[in-house]
């Protein structure tokens, strides 16, 4: 097992910025404004009003009801309240997920580029992570015959992304159609459909859950969300899965002996978020949108770069092959995007994440859930940077 890349590099920036140097910082997976005020009240209310014992160990009540009506609303999706467990966030989830379901040997097949975690919560319960590939060129999404081709007995899961960090790939209708019609022949499969992003996508993008494609897999799917995203909800840590009672029953015994609970505090804090005005969510969204519209822009300014344009979630997943083979001022040669990354802390101080943390070489992902003063200077650094790399001619 090794340390989240995400965690690595924010603890890298920390570092750096404790030794005096600015750092531009376009590493972190969370929104970069406060939590909403009437949220926030929720929570110095719940305080005030005693809400800080233990719960129970699948959440309280009130906040199970309230996912619930949250899935109607917004996903038409209809779930009991012993359907859904609560979580200290998504992630928690997820591993929990994975700790009541694998044994040694089963297999998890993982789309690439994913999000950094999965492979290593599937190793941690001695299971094997099957990573399979999808291409720039196809919107780095998993096609149903990679996804067929991929299956064997030994496997368990299928993990869906959508939308996907770190590419910001979005799923269609259609595309999700596809491969739940090869999980159909494949009864021994099951699918955790992580939909942390679905509030943030862009333009004719629409986020779709795979339940309400193919409700005949609901026996065998977990759908996970959290508030984390959406409502800036990062530090309160509240996630949550919704799926079969005898899978929810095995997550919340695994809680009862780890964790026993969710926070109470944030718990109710987050029945506020779900069930009061959702205006929070829907500006978040639309200043997402214009940061990454702003984002491609100077991207595409920089020789080298290239990026498909995110549909969904606050990355840009940056294509940086074109910078391969070019001399950095301190006389090395770029050979990997981890070489990329190096060249953007050390000569520009803008640090940003390696594509080969993602299962993606050649890539990074860079996060804009940051100001556009940040991203205007960022990307000013990086291209300087760039642009005092020498190329092969040159040095001849």
């Amino acid at each position: 097992m090794k340390t989240s890349p995400s965690m690595a590099a924010k603890a890298k920036v920390d570092a750096l910025r404790s030794q005096g140097h600015k750092v531009i910082d376009f590493t972190i997976g969370e929104p970069d404004f406060d939590t909403a005020p009437h949220i926030v009240e929720g929570g110095v209310q719940a305080l005030r009003n005693g809400h800080t014992r233990y719960t129970a160990s699948a959440g309280t009540p009130a906040l199970r009801a309230a996912i619930a009506r949250k899935l109607e609303r917004e996903n038409q999706l209809r779930f009991a309240s012993e359907e859904i467990v609560v979580g200290c966030g998504a992630k928690h989830i997820i591993y929990n997920a994975f700790a009541a379901s694998l044994n040694a040997g089963d297999e998890v097949i993982v789309p690439a580029p994913f999000w950094v975690s999965y492979p290593d919560m599937v190793a941690l319960q001695a299971a094997r992570p099957v990573i399979v590939p999808c291409s720039e060129a196809s919107g780095f999404k998993l096609a149903p015959e990679a996804l067929a081709a991929a299956i064997t007995p030994r496997t368990r899961w299928l993990i869906l992304n959508t939308p996907n960090n770190p590419s910001g790939a979005v799923y269609t209708h259609a595309e999700l159609a596809a491969l739940c019609e090869v999980l159909r022949a494949h009864p021994q499969v099951w699918l955790l459909t992580d939909e942390i992003y679905e509030h943030f996508v862009y333009g004719g993008a629409r986020h779709v859950s795979p339940l309400s494609v193919a409700p005949d897999l609901r026996a065998r799917t977990l759908l996970v969300n959290g508030l984390s995203k959406a409502y800036a909800f990062t530090g309160w840590r509240i996630g949550y899965g919704a799926g079969p009672v005898e899978l929810i029953k095995r997550i919340n015994l695994l809680l009862t002996q780890s964790t026993t609970c969710a926070s109470a505090v944030s718990q109710e804090a987050a029945v506020v978020a779900l069930d009061g005005p959702q205006a929070c969510v829907a500006d978040g969204a639309q200043l997402f949108e214009s940061r990454r519209n702003r984002v491609m822009q100077l991207i595409e300014g920089i020789p080298g770069l290239s990026c498909v344009c995110p549909a969904g979630a606050f990355y840009a997943f940056i294509n940086v092959r074109g910078l391969y083979g070019r001399v950095t001022p301190a006389g090395r040669e770029i050979a990997s995007d981890v070489d990329v990354v190096n060249l953007f802390i050390e000569q520009a101080g803008v640090a940003v994440i390696d594509g080969t943390s993602y299962g993606c070489p050649g890539f990074l992902r860079l996060s804009f859930a940051t100001s556009l003063d940040q991203l205007e200077a960022g990307f000013a650094a990086i291209a300087q940077a760039v642009a005092a790399c020498k190329t092969g001619m040159e040095d001849a």
